[in-house]
């Protein structure tokens, strides 16, 4: 088996625990709610920090090259143009940039799937009211196994009248995964601008623009991407080259690398997606530290991330299901990412104290124990989730004032 980071796309990946920081005796199978920086990532920032504490080598191309940098990294993850990379501070932000760039007609239609994340939501809500829309939300099928028929659902929303379709790859609750090319063909017959919220799946599962031809991608950084927080990345394709930024940046303009002309007021903006970048996106610590996790998530390649969490995880889904959870078929969920969705009578609160107890990270999303492995789980981690998932089921924990298995993370968070 290989190992290291600079293996064949066909060869098998390896843990990667002794690239992270995680103490050990803790099970994280929570990539889904945070991802933690990789030591390289951390060191990063360290050093950046120091380079910001002394500015004076801090020369003009600094505020260029690394957003250069990280827009070709990305753009090498998703298989896209790099100058149709935007630097934005957060999903909500990459998608009010497509809500402002797009017409909504009344008696049109925006489609979403029921659940979905509020940052891919809210500013759809508000431009079907103030258009006249309707916002059309297609909730899943109330059904153990609910993949494929919500996907069917899905496409059956898309008619005619439908002006934008916001989907994710894969669902941010129980990681049932949208047939994105069925998606893109059906919006593209429609006229529908295509929008995916990739936060959930980019970075850990594969992800092809030329071959789903996504009008615009969002993606946050500091969850499959293993980045900071506060910092992302987008997409934006063709529609979108003539479109109205968010803010009016002086470095998004044309020419603005020419420090001594910035005073030479211009209208036109720089080529491709810059324009779209959030003000101050040449920020000197998080770029770097996004930079250096996007480097070790090329490297791992997301099709071999895949299949690790699959293999690593298969003796889980088997047990679970023993035990009465029921999960996703593999063909409509993510390995990265899945649901167990509790079996009947369950004490949900001793499922949570007894996750806490044993120091495993997942998170309850409804009836759904969500959990995300990635390249640093190992198999001490799943058997530690069996056995809790066992305990619970056959003999729950007593009463106790203990903090959930999320402790960090309010219930909207993802």
């Amino acid at each position: 088996m290989a190992h290291g980071t600079g293996d064949s796309a066909m060869s098998l990946l390896d843990c990667q625990k002794h690239r992270f920081t995680l103490p050990a005796d803790v099970h994280y199978l929570n990539c889904a709610y945070m991802g933690p920086l990789p030591a390289t990532a951390q060191q990063a920032g360290v050093e950046a920090i120091a380079v910001k504490g002394a500015p004076h080598g801090i020369g003009a191309s600094a505020f260029f090259e690394g957003s250069d940098r990280a827009r070709s990294l990305f753009g090498q993850l998703i298989d896209a143009d790099p100058t149709r990379i935007a630097i934005i501070p957060a999903v909500s932000y990459g998608i009010a940039t497509v809500a402002r760039n797009v017409t909504v007609e009344a008696g049109s239609n925006i489609v979403v799937v029921g659940e979905q994340f509020p940052s891919n939501v809210y500013a759809w809500r508000r431009l079907a009211a103030t258009r006249g829309g309707e916002l059309r939300t297609v909730h899943p099928p109330d059904s153990a196994h609910r993949g494929e028929a919500w996907n069917d659902a899905l496409l059956g929303a898309i008619d005619a009248a439908t002006a934008v379709v916001a989907v994710p790859q894969v669902h941010w609750t129980d990681g049932t995964r949208f047939d994105l090319a069925a998606v893109s063909a059906r919006a593209r017959a429609a006229g529908a601008v295509f929008v995916i919220d990739g936060s959930q799946s980019i970075g850990a599962h594969p992800f092809d623009v030329q071959r789903l031809a996504p009008d615009a991608v969002i993606c946050a950084g500091y969850k499959w991407l293993l980045g900071p927080y506060a910092i992302g990345l987008a997409y934006y394709g063709e529609r979108f080259d003539d479109g109205e930024p968010i803010e009016e940046t002086w470095i998004g303009r044309r020419h603005s690398e020419d420090f001594r002309g910035l005073v030479n007021y211009r209208d036109d903006y720089q080529p491709g997606a810059a324009r779209y970048d959030v003000g101050e996106r040449s920020n000197f610590i998080l770029l770097p530290m996004l930079t250096a996790a996007l480097e070790h998530v090329l490297a791992w390649k997301p099709e071999r991330i895949q299949e690790y969490c699959a293999r690593l995880t298969r003796p889980l889904v088997d047990e679970a299901r023993e035990l009465g959870f029921t999960v996703e078929a593999e063909a409509w969920r993510g390995a990265h990412l899945f649901g167990l969705r509790t079996p009947p009578g369950l004490d949900l609160d001793a499922l949570q104290r007894t996750l806490q107890q044993r120091k495993i990270s997942v998170s309850l999303r409804g009836s759904a124990l969500r959990v995300s492995p990635n390249v640093y789980n190992d198999a001490a981690d799943v058997t530690a989730l069996q056995q809790a998932l066992r305990a619970a089921v056959t003999h729950p924990a007593p009463d106790a004032a203990t903090p959930s298995a999320d402790p960090a993370a309010p219930a909207s968070a993802r």
